[in-house]
């Protein structure tokens, strides 16, 4: 947990960069789930770093449910940014105090993180694939640790 997080204070990021910056900063640290249709298609498709394939509005909705619930203080510190046309990648770090059971550990008030690589596939100015690849092994680690 050592890597600083991005600062973006007094930065201008693409559209693109921005909705990235949002679905984190904004929706995930808030699970504010109003942002939802700002930031997607009504049918996109996401796999989360925790491992479920999910598709549209209120699929994703529920994890965003599911993980908040399980993580208290949830929060994603992003720690690199890299576009390439309609995609947006980046290296994230996920972190929470782990208040309820999560892949078989009982809650232990501990704080918890693990890394994240997304990849947004945006149509047009909303996101229509997003896949993130998660370290799920490091997670168990640090709950069973």
């Amino acid at each position: 947990m050592h890597e600083p997080a991005l600062d973006f204070a007094g930065v201008t990021l693409s559209p693109q960069k921005e909705a990235v910056r949002v679905f984190y900063k904004e929706l995930w640290d808030h699970a504010d789930k109003s942002l939802i249709p700002q930031i997607f298609h009504p049918d996109f498709t996401f796999r989360g770093s925790l491992g479920p394939t999910l598709v549209g509005y209120e699929q994703f909705a529920g994890y965003v449910d599911w993980v908040t619930a399980a993580l208290g203080q949830y929060t994603t510190d992003i720690l690199a940014l890299i576009e390439e046309g309609n995609r947006v990648s980046g290296k994230m770090r996920f972190h929470g105090f782990h208040r309820k059971e999560l892949f078989g550990v009982a809650p232990t008030g501990k704080h918890v993180w693990w890394a994240g690589m997304p990849i947004f596939t945006f149509a047009g100015a909303k996101v229509c694939d997003l896949y993130v690849l998660g370290d799920i092994h490091g997670l168990i680690e640090r709950l069973k640790g």
